[in-house]
C-alpha cells in the first residue's frame, strides 16, 4: 500500500518584512553615506570664500593654465605672508621698549631731598682712649700702648661696644657746623639726624619722610647752605696702612630720597675744604617696565615691608641686606650700619668682615645678590661747580670770628650749597615700543596685502573644516549604531510539527531555478490534488505534497 507524505510549508508575510526592512536600511545607509560625504565640496567653498584667489584657483570654472597660475600666485602670497608674520611675531616677542623724557607739570613747591654728609675721617684722634686704640688696631693701624706710652703684649681691656666707640670718637656735627641756612631760615644741628654708614657716624638733613621740608623756589639761596669745619687736626695719623686708611680730607655727600637709606661709600661725592661747592639738583621721576619688557621690581600689593628693617624697597636697601647676609654667614654678626637685631661685630674682626661685603655684590644678576631697580624711582640729577674760599679779605674775618688762623680756615673750612635748579621735575618713562594692538594691526595689514584675508576669512576656513569633519564623524557614528541595533531574523522556526522556511531559502534549495523544471522529472513528485491553498485567503501559506 503506497504511503503519501504531506509536508506543509508556510510562507508568512511577517517572514518577509525583516528582509525588506534590512534591505531598506542598507539602501538608506548607503544613500546617507553618499549624500553626507561631501555636503559642500572644495570647489563650492572656494567660489563662496572671501579669501582672494582661492575661487580662481580651486573654483568650479577654473581649468588649465589659468588655474595653475592662480594657484601659484596664491601659494606665493601665502608664503610671503607667513614670512612677514613670523618676523612680526619675533619682533613682538623681543619685547622692545623706548624711553620717553619730558618735563613734569610744574608745582608751586617741591619736596626737598635728604642730604647725608660724613667726615672722611671716622675717629677723632683726641677722643680715642687706650682701650679704643687697642680694640681698633686692625681698623686704624695704630699700635696699642700702655699708660707709659709703650707697647704691651699682654694688655687686657673689657669687651668693646662698637656703637659707643663710634658715638664717642666720631666727629660731632655741633663742632663741625659753623653756619646753616635753609630757604633763608636759620637751621642747626638739631635739624640733622644721626645715621651710621661705612664712614661711621654721619648726619642726614631732612631725613623724615613724614615731615619733608618743601622748597618754594629754585636757584641759590632757596636750598640748604652750610659751612663746615672738617677738623683736620683730629685726623688719625697713619702708622700702618690698612684697607680703611684714608688719605683724603673733606666730607662725603649723598643726595637721595627719604625712603632710600644712604649708601654713601658707593654713591656719594666728595667736597673738599677750601672751596664753596654748588650742587644744582633736578628731581627725576623714573618709571620702568616690569617683565617681560624689563626687570624692574613692582611694589608689594600687600603693603608689607619688602626688606627687613626698611619701610620701602630700594636698591641701596637691597645691597645693604646682601652685605648683611654675607657678613652673618662669614662672621655671625653684623656691622653697625646694617639693620637688624643681630650681634654687632667686634672691632678686631671689623675689617675682615667688611671685606666680605664686596663679595656679596659680585656676580651680576646671576650672583648671590641681585637687586632689581624698582619700577617707580625718584632720583636727583646733579651739576657740581666750586669756587675757592676764603678770599684774602674774608680769611682775616673768619679767623677772628672763629678764633683760628687764616691757614686753618683755608685747610678746614668748606661751604656746601644744595638747591633746586627749578621746581620742575623731569619725567623719564619706559614704554612698550611694540604692543599687542600694533602686532594685530601689522598682521592684518600683511594679510590684506598678500592674501586679502581677515579674521572672518579664517573663521570661514575653520567652519568648513569643522563641518566636513562633523559630517564624516556623523556618518561613521550612524553606521556603527545601525550595525549594532540591526535585528537578526531566524531562518527556520519549528512550530507544531510544521516546518517553516523562508522564501529566499526555499528558492535557494529548489532544484529548479526556472519554470522549465515543471515539465521535468522533478515536478512529477508533486501531487496535483494538493496545489490548492489552505488557510486564510490572500496567499498567506500554501501546502505542497512531497
Amino acid at each position: 500500500m503506497p504511503i503519501e507524505i504531506v509536508c506543509k510549508i508556510k510562507f508568512a508575510e511577517e517572514d518577509a518584512k525583516p528582509k525588506e526592512k534590512e534591505a531598506g536600511d542598507e539602501q538608506s545607509l548607503l544613500g546617507a553615506a553618499q549624500g553626507a560625504a561631501a555636503p559642500r565640496d572644495l570647489a563650492t567653498f572656494a567660489s563662496t570664500s572671501t579669501l582672494h584667489g582661492l575661487g580662481r584657483a580651486c573654483g568650479p570654472h577654473a581649468h588649465g593654465l589659468r588655474r595653475t597660475l592662480w594657484a601659484l600666485a596664491l601659494l606665493t602670497s601665502l608664503v610671503a605672508f607667513l614670512y612677514q608674520a613670523v618676523g612680526l611675531a619675533r619682533g613682538y616677542l623681543t619685547r622692545p621698549h623706548l624711553v620717553a623724557m619730558g618735563p613734569a607739570a610744574p608745582a608751586p613747591v617741591a619736596g626737598f631731598p635728604a642730604v647725608t654728609l660724613c667726615n672722611i675721617n671716622r675717629f677723632r684722634h683726641s677722643a680715642l682712649s687706650d682701650a679704643d686704640i687697642f680694640h681698633l688696631a686692625n681698623l686704624t693701624g695704630l699700635p696699642p700702648k700702655d699708660r707709659d706710652g709703650h707697647r704691651a703684649a699682654g694688655l687686657r681691656y673689657p669687651e668693646p661696644d662698637m656703637v659707643d666707640i663710634l658715638n664717642r670718637t666720631g666727629h660731632q656735627l655741633a663742632d663741625m657746623l659753623k653756619s646753616c641756612n635753609f630757604s633763608g631760615r636759620h637751621c642747626s644741628a638739631s635739624n640733622f639726624s644721626v645715621v651710621y654708614t661705612r664712614y661711621g657716624k654721619c648726619y642726614t638733613f631732612n631725613a623724615d619722610p613724614q615731615s619733608s621740608l618743601p622748597s618754594r623756589a629754585g636757584g641759590m639761596g632757596s636750598g640748604l647752605e652750610i659751612m663746615l669745619d672738617i677738623q683736620q687736626e683730629e685726623y688719625l695719623p697713619i702708622w700702618r696702612e690698612t684697607n680703611e686708611t684714608s688719605f683724603e680730607a673733606g666730607i662725603r655727600v649723598q643726595i637721595h630720597s627719604q625712603e632710600e637709606p644712604p649708601y654713601i661709600h658707593q654713591l656719594g661725592f666728595g667736597v673738599s675744604p677750601g672751596f664753596q661747592t654748588f650742587v644744582s639738583c633736578q628731581e627725576q621721576r623714573l618709571t620702568y617696565l616690569p617683565q617681560p619688557w624689563g626687570n624692574c621690581r613692582a611694589e608689594s600689593e600687600l603693603g608689607e615691608p619688602e626688606l627687613q628693617g626698611y619701610s620701602a624697597y630700594s636698591v641701596s636697601a637691597c645691597r645693604l641686606r646682601c652685605e648683611k647676609e654675607a657678613v652673618l654667614q662669614r662672621c655671625h654678626c653684623r656691622m653697625v650700619h646694617m639693620p637688624g637685631n643681630e650681634t654687632i661685630c667686634p672691632p678686631n674682626i671689623y675689617i675682615e668682615c667688611a671685606d666680605h661685603t664686596l663679595d656679596s655684590l659680585s656676580g651680576g644678576s646671576e650672583g648671590p645678590c641681585f637687586c632689581p631697580t624698582p619700577c617707580n624711582l625718584t632720583r636727583y640729577g646733579k651739576e657740581i661747580s666750586m669756587v675757592r674760599i676764603p678770599n684774602r679779605g674774608s680769611a682775616r674775618y673768619l679767623a677772628r670770628k672763629y678764633n683760628r688762623n687764616e691757614t686753618y680756615i683755608r685747610e678746614n673750612f668748606l661751604v656746601l650749597d644744595v638747591f633746586f635748579e627749578a621746581l620742575t621735575s623731569e619725567a623719564m618713562e619706559q614704554r612698550a615700543a611694540y604692543g599687542l594692538s600694533a602686532l594685530l594691526g601689522d598682521l592684518g595689514g600683511q594679510m590684506g596685502l598678500f592674501i586679502g584675508a581677515s579674521i572672518l576669512t579664517l573663521l570661514e576656513i575653520l567652519d568648513y573644516i569643522y563641518e566636513a569633519r562633523e559630517q564624516e564623524l556623523g556618518v561613521s557614528w550612524d553606521r556603527l549604531k545601525r550595525v549594532w541595533r540591526r535585528p537578526k531574523t531566524p531562518l527556520r522556526t519549528s512550530t507544531g510539527g510544521i516546518s517553516t522556511l523562508g522564501l529566499q531559502e526555499l528558492k535557494e534549495q529548489s532544484p529548479c531555478p526556472s519554470r522549465g523544471c515543471a515539465e521535468g522529472g522533478g515536478a512529477s513528485s508533486l501531487l496535483p490534488n494538493h496545489h490548492h491553498p489552505h488557510g486564510p485567503p490572500g496567499g498567506l501559506f500554501e501546502d505542497f505534497a512531497c
